[in-house]
């Protein structure tokens, strides 16, 4: 069973290439990158794009297997305490950063076009909270003079899959329209739902755990200024 790579390999990757003599090639085995984004660093190609990350100060290596590698060109570094998996069991769904400000055109939407779906229904459906879908409706938001009903299919905030699922259990609890042949096209429909929920699911675990990189790579670029601030003072 192959080792997890580390929690940031490109950035790993550049301290490594900057602070030992490791070969290319035990660098790009140990991150888990192609030997030749190694050497692009090492040709400061690359390097310029990464903020150096040093994976003995986070736990996943220690000097003593560094010195293992450096004597031995053909040893295979061993990670000693893998990164912590991102994971999220509960809240609202994870919705990148570039689709959080669609969110409310969404909410209208559907208050508009769907009024039988509940607020717990909305909240899970887009991700948001009752407070928010609250204040969208009762025209309290703060920015409710830019908010434009928008479908959530067409801005990519749910599927047109889970929306229609969505609609039709909330219009047969609401007795809104002829159910009957509705139970078997849900059930016909239990299977394709589940695998990709599924997909999606694996989508957003990595989509947090790209966002924790993120996050962990600008406190490290935030630190290694205010570092450098405080050396030229």
């Amino acid at each position: 069973m192959s080792q997890p790579t580390p929690l940031m390999p490109h950035a790993t990757a550049s301290w490594l290439v900057d602070n030992t003599a490791l070969s290319f090639e035990q660098i790009a085995e140990f991150c888990g990158l192609h030997i030749l984004e190694v050497q692009a660093m090492a040709d400061d190609l690359a390097s310029s794009k990464y903020t150096g990350r040093d994976p003995v100060r986070s736990g996943e290596l220690t000097m003593a297997e560094i010195e293992k590698g450096q004597a031995d060109a053909s040893y295979s570094l061993k990670m000693q305490k893998a990164p912590v998996t991102v994971s999220r069991t509960k809240g609202p769904r994870y919705t990148p950063v570039s689709k959080r400000q669609d969110k409310p055109d969404g909410i209208a939407w559907i208050l508009r076009a769907h009024p039988e779906i509940s607020d717990a229904q909305i909240g899970k459906l887009i991700g948001t909270t009752r407070n928010t879908i609250a204040a969208i409706r009762d025209r309290s938001h703060w920015n409710i003079a830019n908010i434009q009903p928008k479908d959530p299919v067409t801005l990519g905030l749910c599927s047109q899959r889970e929306l229609d699922g969505i609609v039709a259990k909330a219009a047969k609890k609401a007795g809104l329209q002829d159910v009957e042949g509705d139970d078997a096209r849900l059930v016909d429909d239990k299977v394709a739902l589940i695998e990709e929920l599924r997909a999606e699911r694996e989508a957003q675990g990595k989509a947090a755990a790209e966002a924790a990189q993120e996050a962990e790579a600008a406190a490290w670029l935030e630190a290694k200024r205010a570092a450098e601030a405080a050396g030229e003072e």
